[in-house]
């Protein structure tokens, strides 16, 4: 299962956005951009006017894996952990967040990739 679309993050300007102005949290394997929401930048929908959580996109570059499976692998399950970890708290509606896997990632198991997942988030204050 995939982000909602009222939480997924879509758009070249979101984007850019996120490159200019972001916070940047490093691993040895992803980074994290995070920035304040600018809500002007979306691409209108019928999600809106709701009030959700923090707006993510993941980036996973052919440098990872040229195999497209693989990369679609692994987005799923770095949109399916976002989801459990971020679904739930209102208060980071105004936030959004990128996370980008380095080429390192991919001789990583899943489990410790979404351990250092959640490192960053923590110290991105997106944990509370």
């Amino acid at each position: 299962m995939v982000l909602p679309r009222s939480m997924r993050l879509q758009g070249h300007k979101c984007f850019d956005h996120l490159h200019r102005s972001g916070s940047r949290y490093h691993s040895h394997s992803m980074v994290l951009k995070v920035a304040k929401a600018k809500n002007q930048l979306l691409k209108p929908s019928k999600f809106m006017h709701k009030e959700i959580s923090c707006r993510c996109a993941v980036a996973i570059s052919n440098k990872v894996s040229k195999k497209a499976v693989i990369r679609n692998k692994l987005r799923r399950i770095l949109h399916q952990h976002l989801r459990s970890r971020l679904a739930e708290k209102k208060q980071l509606s105004n936030k959004w967040a990128l996370l980008s896997l380095k080429p390192k990632s991919i001789s990583l198991e899943h489990l410790s990739l979404l351990q250092e997942c959640d490192k960053l988030l923590n110290e991105a204050g997106l944990l509370l």
